[in-house]
């Protein structure tokens, strides 16, 4: 005689093998571990850290202070007499 099955249980047994394959699947493509995203995601704010503090002037001055001849004041010939 053949073995008797439930079907309903061997289709949830089916299902679950499915999913189980799936996230396999996604864990091979998309896996990284919490542990890694935390650790890159420091290393990408440390250097944004060192390269915001190394900038030559601050991202939120409207209008920074200009540096050259053009911005140098003039002194006429006639100061000195």
């Amino acid at each position: 005689m053949a073995d008797i099955i439930n079907l309903r249980q061997a289709r949830k047994r089916k299902a679950r093998a499915e999913q189980e394959r799936l996230a396999e699947q996604n864990r091979t493509l998309h896996g990284r571990s919490r542990a890694d995203r935390k650790r890159d995601r420091s290393i990408a704010d440390k250097a944004e850290k060192f390269v915001a503090g190394h900038r030559r002037e601050a991202s939120g001055d409207p209008d920074p202070p200009s540096i050259g001849p053009k911005s140098a004041t003039r002194f006429s010939d006639k100061s000195d007499a």
